[in-house]
């Protein structure tokens, strides 16, 4: 039996790249989790324009490297 997932409906999707699980928060952490990576909403703003989604880029970034630091 699937999990049933209700996308938070108050909070709009930080992400800026157009993809089928734009908005569709259970989906679009599944993806990345499979792919070894973090959804958009984890970065901040000017990191998640990097479209690094590595967790080196999320350390980076909560250590306030933003996307300047890299990974």
């Amino acid at each position: 039996m699937k999990n049933a997932c209700n996308n938070n409906k108050s909070m709009a999707c930080p992400c800026t790249c157009a993809c089928e699980k734009h908005g569709k928060c259970c989906a679009c952490v599944d993806y990345h989790s499979k792919n070894g990576q973090f959804p958009a909403c984890f970065f901040s703003q000017a990191a998640e324009k990097a479209y690094d989604r590595s967790f080196g880029a999320l350390v980076s970034d909560r250590n306030g490297g933003g996307a300047e630091s890299g990974s």
